[in-house]
């Protein structure tokens, strides 16, 4: 009997210490299990089809590629030259469609349908408007700015980027549109809609580019128009069906949109920040290029493959981040903080399952793909390398480093974000990687190297910032 109560002395100490460890997360005692903003179900609901959206468009992204590659390595150079901007660009609009989902999200977990449809409708004008100011200067300025970003380049690869820069920047309004008009259904907590119109874009995409390429031979012209027809057709049928009342958000009369300089001015405050940090990461990414560029064509190839590996084995984890910020701006404009504190844990904890899934999944299928792409095998020792050591590292780091700070967006801890992931950026990933490669003599590996410290310092500050609660502090409606 002395025996058993001790054990259950014991059994009270150690509840008791979980329980204190697990009130630094959340507190249990205000939150009604069974009243939550948001089911087993409906999270299932909302998670797979962001995941599966994010997952096929990674591996449509890859046989774009592989399409154009059959051209020429003039043809692929140009495309990999202007998607580089490209990407900046639609960074700026996303961090748009971002600021949208925020407040949208707020507003409907207020049950203020009035005031979420209104702010749709700014998101919409502002969007509209921004991209195309952007996309008329880009057409204008096309050459000038190629020749800026990139200076001298063989005079085949600068005249199809010329080419690929003028088609694509005509889509831009289109990709913008749909990225706003995916965040609004997203806002709602409907997020089949956005992939299946991602999925069948997609699939117009490559069908576009195998009869434009192959049968009208049209090069990269013909890659660029199915890249704009394919963003036309998300963007009319996103909004063509926002006009449906049965819905959670409604979008219609759009001639009769006006500017609300206030609720523009929120959006803006939400989604510039978002703009900037993304904005710094691709010019980040941007110096990174520079420096490996130097190692030779063996390394070249050899990074190239591994960062479209590592992308797919993050493309769950990003799914699960943007559901989370539907998740986090409705119970914050419910007033639910302590719930909020409750999915951001709950949702961390299933984008690390996935992403130990995924890194083994992409760790098997190095070899294969490394194969199937007729790399060198140098090149592909050099890859399979790298992604050996992502896959030893990202489960521990990268999870934390990255999924919370979606939530804490969502509460409108913009400011923090776009600060210290900027500064961890440059001072982790691009400092130490461009003086590993030009001053100590490393090879590819120092990108990864540089990747990983940016990543920890990441979880630790982004950590840091959720159990400081500061995040739940501020205010965006």
């Amino acid at each position: 009997m002395f025996i058993e109560g001790k054990e259950s002395v014991q059994n009270k100490t150690r509840r008791g210490v979980w329980a204190r460890i697990m009130v630094r997360f959340y507190d249990k005692a205000q939150i009604d299990k069974n009243n939550m903003m948001f089911t087993a179900k409906q999270l299932r609901i909302l998670l797979v089809p962001v995941i599966i959206e994010q997952l096929l468009n990674s591996f449509m992204g890859m046989a774009d590629t592989m399409m154009v590659s059959q051209v020429g390595s003039a043809a692929i150079s140009a495309v990999s030259l202007v998607d580089s901007i490209n990407v900046l660009v639609i960074q700026v609009f996303s961090a748009l469609a971002t600021g949208g989902t925020i407040i949208c999200s707020q507003y409907l977990g207020r049950r203020d349908e009035k005031d979420s449809n209104e702010a749709a409708r700014q998101v919409a004008l502002t969007v509209a408007v921004i991209s195309t100011v952007i996309a008329i200067c880009c057409i204008l300025f096309r050459r000038p700015l190629l020749q800026l970003t990139f200076g001298e380049v063989e005079r085949d690869v600068m005249e199809n980027s010329v080419v690929y820069f003028l088609i694509t920047a005509i889509s831009f309004p289109f990709i913008a549109l749909f990225s706003a008009g995916s965040a609004f259904f997203r806002a709602g907590g409907e997020s089949k809609f956005p992939m299946r119109i991602s999925v069948i874009s997609n699939g117009l995409n490559i069908a576009g580019n195998a009869v434009l390429i192959f049968v009208f031979h049209m090069g990269v012209a013909g890659a660029a128009l199915s890249t704009l027809f394919s963003r036309m057709f998300c963007a009319f049928v996103v909004f063509y069906y926002l006009r449906k009342p049965k819905q959670p958000i409604v979008l219609d009369h759009y001639l009769s949109i006006r500017p609300n300089f206030s609720l523009i001015g929120k959006i803006l405050a939400v989604g510039i920040p978002s703009g900037i940090e993304n904005g710094m990461f691709q010019f980040g990414k941007l110096a990174i290029q520079s420096s490996v560029s130097t190692l030779g064509t063996t390394a070249i190839a050899a990074q190239a493959m591994t960062i479209i590996l590592e992308n797919l084995n993050g493309m769950g984890g990003i799914g699960v981040g943007i559901a989370l910020m539907t998740v986090v701006g409705q119970c914050i404009g419910a007033g639910r903080k302590e719930e909020a504190r409750y999915y951001v844990v709950k949702l961390t904890l299933y984008g690390e399952i996935i992403t130990i899934c995924a890194c083994l999944f992409v760790l098997a299928i190095t070899k294969p793909v490394t194969f199937l792409a007729a790399m060198e095998p140098k090149s592909a020792a050099m890859c399979f390398q790298m992604v050996v050591a992502i896959t030893i590292v990202k489960p521990f780091v990268w999870t934390l480093g990255f999924i919370p700070a979606y939530g804490m967006r969502a509460a409108g801890d913009v400011r923090f974000s776009m600060i210290y992931a900027s500064l961890t950026m440059w001072l982790c990933r691009v400092v130490l990687c461009v003086y590993l490669i030009r001053f100590q003599g490393f090879g590819p590996m120092a990108v990864w190297i540089g990747m990983f410290g940016d990543w920890t310092v990441r979880a630790i500050g982004f950590t840091w910032r959720f159990f400081s609660g500061r995040w739940l502090k501020k205010q965006v409606i």
